[in-house]
């Protein structure tokens, strides 16, 4: 059974990421042999399978659960 998807574009802002973070974030998946390795079939399996939408859910509750390790 298929729901009608949400919409989780828009809103209030709540993190805040700067050029630096995005940076050092691309250079770890796209250059760090070790972590490279592992993240980038990661990365392109959620692209291939998973919709734009589920994409950023899962981004933003990655990004919640991080924030509340510290």
């Amino acid at each position: 059974m298929s729901t009608k998807p949400v919409d989780i574009s828009g809103g209030e802002s709540v993190y805040c990421f700067n050029e630096g973070q995005l940076k050092s974030a691309y250079d770890i998946v796209m250059n760090d042999p070790e972590s490279s390795r592992k993240l980038k079939p990661l990365l392109e399996e959620l692209q291939r399978n998973y919709s734009r939408n589920e994409q950023a859910a899962l981004a933003f509750v990655l990004i919640d659960r991080l924030k509340g390790q510290n």
